[in-house]
């Protein structure tokens, strides 16, 4: 997974009026947890564009002044209600033998006959919850639907590998296509439609998450 690097200072005072200063510096208090002790910095606001205001997963490096450096996630973030201004950063600190949690964004590939065919495609997971060994993570989950046609769908169980566990049930739907009143059926696709329906009526009721 691609990493972003964010350059800051660590905070000798984290109360109230030392906090108010920094972000009135334009700077975002941040807090590092994971290691022995929580640590807490400050970083430029402009600094995290990169990380906060994009779809993709990123790791992060903290590199903090005195050669200190941090492999970590970013696990929450504040924003000011009004301003949209960020507030405060949490992050959580990497260790290659030690699994994290995570959200990767799900990429879709192709394009799908069923929507050709007046289909409605309906992107039920942009993003999917995994736990794995910092090594591991992948920067996108990349779903083909080149082959999806109307009433068909792909689920959480073509995505598993070795590499990762994905925190979700296996016939969690990520992307489908359902029919629309102006949709063409081929005579393919109003089987798999039909056969389609019966699996769904079978199926759990968690596997329509969204």
């Amino acid at each position: 997974m691609k990493s972003i690097t964010i350059k800051g200072s660590e905070r000798e005072s984290v109360g109230k009026k030392a906090t108010k200063a920094l972000r009135n510096a334009g700077k975002v208090p941040c807090v590092i947890y994971g290691g022995d002790k929580p640590l807490h910095f400050a970083a430029d606001e402009l600094s995290f564009k990169d990380l906060v205001y994009t779809p993709n997963a990123h790791t992060v490096v903290v590199d903090l002044e005195g050669g200190k450096k941090y492999d970590a996630v970013m696990q929450d973030i504040q924003f000011h209600p009004v301003t949209d201004n960020i507030l405060h950063v949490d992050f959580y600190q990497l260790f290659k033998d030690k699994e994290v949690t995570m959200d990767i964004p799900v990429r879709l590939l192709g394009n799908s006959p069923g929507v050709r065919n007046g289909g409605r495609l309906l992107f039920r997971k942009r993003k999917l919850a995994i736990k794995a060994l910092p090594d591991n993570l992948p920067d996108f989950f990349d779903v083909d639907i080149s082959k999806l046609r109307i009433g068909g769908n792909i689920s959480v169980a073509t995505l598993l590998k070795d590499e990762f566990t994905i925190l979700h049930p296996e016939n969690t739907v990520v992307v489908q296509v359902k029919a629309a009143r102006n949709a063409v059926l081929t005579d393919e696709e109003d089987e798999e439609g039909e056969e389609g329906a019966e699996a769904a009526a079978e199926a759990p009721a968690e596997g329509g998450e969204a």
